[in-house]
């Protein structure tokens, strides 16, 4: 945690993202609170010791406080002890982007390269859709993350994940002439833009819980809709719909995975292959970015339960190299 040191007693101060808050009673009685603080650095336990409840303000999670207090340490583990606390207010400029995960590259960056990638499509008839679609949710996408616990559930995370899917996807066109480059990258590119309508975010911007559309329609359907609807404005060609509908409604490749069908053509495979790649690699990188050389990680349950291991011969960071 990166809080600075005001005095020679180890007070410290500094900001923080709350990611829990419990009330909770001491063995005498009194009533304390039991919080974990967060920064891109790491996090710690705070307590709050005798908290007077209904005159002190309450500390809300997912929301930047002011803090100072003490650090101590409580069965060898860092532990805060909090003699201040107040929420941020906006004189003191804080940066969302400093306290939660988020990509290394600003939305309106990623959004721009997308943007660039289809404004040198071949194809005008997809190049007119893919455009019109971003004219409407490119700034939803901006901050967005790609899941809710998974694979990029990051400020920012929606567009990290899209345009890495891209980048792939153009090495697999240059390697191989039969692929629809244009038709695939549209696919690409279009695939989670429902997300933004899937998702409830918290104060920090991150997800919170399903949305009843989320819930109910989902966004494999959703961005299907939001192709025809928009395609019909423009008096796009009906075929054109068609194929990159399919690509989004079968991208999860299984039903029991959400797709509403499984992929029926070139494209729609490969874009479901690899955006499964895309999200295992970043699951496997964030598992063991810190895990000891030489050494496993816990078991990962959402790739088969398995224990990755860290051989060290590179250093290891959940980032793609977007900007190539």
């Amino acid at each position: 945690m990166n809080f600075k040191e005001i005095d020679r007693t180890g007070t410290v101060e500094g900001f923080a993202l709350v990611k829990a808050c419990d009330k909770k009673t001491a063995k005498n009685g009194s009533i304390y609170l039991d919080m974990v603080l967060s920064d891109k650095s790491g996090e710690i336990v705070a307590k709050l010791w005798d908290f007077k409840d209904g005159i002190q303000r309450d500390v809300e999670v997912n929301t930047i406080v002011k803090i100072r207090g003490v650090l101590q340490q409580y069965n060898n583990t860092p532990q805060l002890r909090v003699d201040k606390i107040r929420p941020s207010c906006p004189s003191d400029n804080i940066d969302i982007s400093d306290y939660v995960l988020a990509s290394e590259y600003s939305g309106e960056i990623m959004l721009g390269m997308i943007t660039d990638i289809v404004n040198d499509f071949s194809d005008e008839e997809i190049k007119r859709l893919v455009l019109a679609v971003l004219e409407e949710y490119g700034d939803r996408m901006l901050d967005c993350p790609a899941a809710y616990k998974l694979h990029h559930a990051m400020r920012g995370g929606l567009l990290y994940h899209t345009l890495s899917i891209v980048r792939l996807a153009q090495a697999m066109a240059a390697i191989y002439p039969t692929i629809d480059r244009d038709l695939l990258l549209a696919g690409a590119i279009l695939h989670d833009v429902a997300k933004t309508e899937e998702y409830m975010l918290n104060p920090a911007g991150l997800v919170d819980s399903y949305t009843i559309d989320g819930m109910l329609i989902g966004h494999l359907v959703r961005g299907a809709m939001a192709v025809e609807r928009i395609g019909r404005e423009i008096g796009c060609n009906q075929d054109v719909m068609n194929y990159i509908e399919h690509m989004l409604i079968s991208h999860h490749g299984e039903p029991e995975f959400g797709a509403a069908v499984r992929p029926l053509f070139l494209e729609a495979e490969i874009l479901s292959q690899l955006d499964l790649l895309d999200a295992r690699i970043y699951e496997i990188e964030k598992a063991t970015q810190d895990v000891p050389s030489g050494e496993f990680s816990t078991r990962q349950w959402a790739l088969n339960d398995r224990r990755f291991f860290n051989h060290g011969r590179r250093p290891i960071s959940p980032t793609a190299k977007l900007d190539g």
